[in-house]
């Protein structure tokens, strides 16, 4: 543990927290020795890392293994258009350790894994999630369970925010609410796109992000109410938030009264989400391949299964029919003659295609290999 007090130059830099009556120097000495992890270093992860650091978070852990894409600049303003294909741990290092020279920061170059989490995990006392795909939430959620570690969640979507604090020791000594009592059963692949697909406005990552940060530094100091049993739901559009209280469920098969779960799992597997190579006869076709099908004037019916809202940017002139109302227009889909099913990046076409030979006996479907973005 480091030593239990500020140098002069700490006492300089925090001095606004100092002189805060609520807040003081046992507060600042708290964070200082505090170990916390952020999962994911983008939207949510860059935010969260800048106010821990300046706040003075004396161990940041960054667990990140995804480099910097000209898209990121758009929201994730911790990095910068020269860094781009560099990996987002390293470089957020670097931004924070000159933002504040006085805290330790541990960069992990890895995906976090059921094979891997709970080694990863461990030496942190509070946990960040800034992901942005259901395998790693439920992932994180149980891991922090099984470790008695406390999760700050975050998630955005378009223009909605969420936030909570799960898995809180309360006065009873029992854990508060977690993921699981909200969302018992992750929504079918492909249902709900992510960032990537969806969109998001570039400022509310900064205002989640922002608030995660809160979240952890209550909790670390015991300073105010934390967001326990409790989800935030904001609205950038309208400015509005509203604060939904969670209840502990019984069957909740990690938590509940009667636990099935005391371990961690395949969550991609439990998310329904499988690669390319293991759905069972999905075609696919190059953009090469895609471009000289074009060009024979052969016939073959093109569908695309994003939203409308994405169509409406930029399109290949196919069929819209999205994912999420698919089954409502099986009947305008050929069931004779090649159908080539695409998307942005190919993964919701590939489920779409899985879903439609599973459900409804397709047998004619072709996968645009990379999407829209390969096109």
């Amino acid at each position: 543990m480091k030593e239990q007090k500020l140098s002069k130059s700490e006492y300089a830099r925090y001095h606004r927290h100092l002189i805060m009556p609520e807040f003081n120097l046992e507060a600042q000495l708290a964070l200082k020795n505090a170990k916390v992890l952020v999962v994911g270093a983008g939207g949510l992860g860059a935010p969260v890392l800048q106010y821990l650091a300046a706040a003075g978070v004396g161990t940041i852990g960054i667990a990140d293994y995804d480099t910097i894409e000209l898209s990121n600049l758009q929201r994730q303003i911790l990095f910068a258009t020269v860094d781009v294909g560099k990996y987002k741990a390293e470089v957020a290092k670097d931004r924070i350790l000159a933002m504040n020279p006085n805290i330790e920061v541990r960069v992990i170059l890895e995906k976090v894994t059921a094979e891997n989490a709970l080694e990863i995990l461990v030496p942190y006392d509070v946990i960040l999630d800034g992901s942005d795909n259901f395998p790693t939430r439920y992932l994180i959620n149980d891991a922090c369970y099984l470790l008695k570690k406390i999760n700050v969640f975050g998630s955005i979507f378009r223009f909605e925010g969420q936030l909570a604090v799960f898995n809180y020791e309360e006065k009873s000594g029992l854990r508060s609410a977690n993921y699981r009592d909200i969302f018992p059963e992750p929504p079918a692949p492909g249902m709900v796109p992510n960032c990537a697909e969806a969109g998001v406005l570039g400022v509310l990552p900064g205002i989640i992000g922002a608030m995660q940060a809160n979240e952890a530094i209550k909790v670390i100091t015991g300073i105010g109410e934390p967001l326990v049993n409790k989800l935030l739901v904001m609205d950038s559009l309208s400015n509005t938030q509203h604060v939904l209280k969670i209840s502990k469920q019984k069957d909740n098969p990690l938590s509940g009264e009667n636990p099935t779960l005391t371990s961690l799992i395949d969550y991609e597997e439990f998310c329904g989400i499988t690669s390319n190579d293991d759905l069972v006869n999905i075609n696919e076709i190059t953009p090469g391949e895609f471009i000289a099908l074009k060009n024979s004037k052969e016939e073959f019916q093109l569908i695309d299964v994003r939203e409308k809202s994405e169509y409406e940017i930029s399109n290949l002139n196919g069929l819209l029919i999205p994912l999420s109302e698919l089954e409502n227009h099986v009947d305008k889909i050929n069931r004779q003659g090649m159908v080539i099913i695409h998307c942005q990046s190919g993964k919701r076409s590939a489920a779409a295609i899985e879903r439609l030979q599973r459900e409804f006996g397709f047998s004619n479907l072709v996968n645009l290999e990379g999407g829209i973005f390969a096109n």
